[in-house]
């Protein structure tokens, strides 16, 4: 049997973390590191609000992304955040399908089993989660959030066929746990273009799995409680030198749970988009103090 770094290498997956942290030189299209997201903006009204505070705090954001999913929204509502989207140039990435954990099944309410809380379960399921996805791209959107691997490459082969746009964006879950180069290499093959890495990875953990995809990178400058609550904004000026291309999430540490939203979390919601973006201009002000020669992504260009 061949030696596991020969395996590896065979692979053109690194054989070790990268503990020299050296930079990548991939890009954005348009040539820019990074690009910056908020994340949980759970509709018009919270994108309104989010864009009022990045006048405010001169944040440039580039992509907002949403929890609830596409079937809790009206076609109004997601249509109102396509136009925002398109006036302001910012991504719209809405999360899809049904998902198990607001399903009748018990794994994904147990303690062990929660990791299955994402992911559709049967092919009804399954089905709905395409629908919904169709029934975004019919309203105008053109990036979405997908927590299951099947679907995942369901979609994939929907662009493949021209079922889907060839710049719709496919972005994988947080919950989809891309904790290592050759699980994020599995997600890219399926078609994802932009790919959530877990919150806590090391510095050379996240190195290493940059070596080994093409696809985007998301990663949680400051995550949201559920997902361990790390808080990493002097991390940022190195992540962008050895991550490039990525999104550099903010979410937000000590605050509630708002899946699924609605109006009677209204005033919440809108509170924290607005502490997310104060957040985002922190992040940043670090960035440019430790890497003020880093190329943000110009804005209305996704891919």
């Amino acid at each position: 049997m061949r030696p596991t770094a020969s395996i590896l290498h065979s692979l053109n997956l690194p054989s070790r973390d990268a503990y020299d942290l050296p930079a990548s030189h991939k890009r954005f299209a348009d040539g820019g590191q990074y690009r910056i997201e908020i994340p949980s903006c759970e509709g018009p009204r919270a994108m309104e609000t989010v864009i009022a505070a990045a006048r405010e705090h001169a944040v440039t954001v580039h992509r907002v992304s949403q929890g609830s999913g596409v079937m809790l929204q009206t076609d109004d509502e997601i249509q109102r955040m396509v136009a925002l989207g398109r006036d302001q140039g910012i991504e719209v990435c809405l999360f899809v399908g049904p998902r198990a954990n607001w399903d009748v099944g018990v794994q994904a309410a147990s303690a062990a089993g929660r990791v299955v809380g994402s992911s559709l379960r049967g092919v009804d399921q399954l089905a709905y989660g395409i629908e919904d996805v169709c029934h975004a791209a019919a309203l105008g959107i053109r990036s979405v959030l997908v927590a299951d691997v099947g679907q995942l490459m369901v979609l994939g082969q929907m662009k493949r066929s021209g079922d889907l746009p060839p710049d719709f964006v496919l972005k994988s879950s947080v919950t989809v746990a891309a904790a290592n180069p050759a699980t994020a290499r599995v997600l890219e093959d399926l078609g994802a273009t932009s790919i959530n890495l877990p919150v806590d990875l090391s510095l050379p953990q996240i190195a290493a799995i940059r070596q080994a995809i093409d696809a985007a990178i998301d990663f949680y400058i400051e995550a949201p409680d559920d997902f361990g609550g790390t808080v990493r904004h002097y991390e940022s000026a190195v992540l962008v030198r050895i991550a490039a291309p990525i999104y550099l999430k903010f979410g937000l540490r000590n605050a509630p749970g708002i899946y699924p939203s609605g109006q009677h979390l209204e005033s919440t919601v809108l509170a924290l988009s607005r502490e997310r973006v104060r957040r985002a201009a922190i992040g940043l002000g670090l960035l440019r103090r430790y890497a003020p020669d880093a190329v943000a992504s110009p804005l209305a260009m996704r891919v």
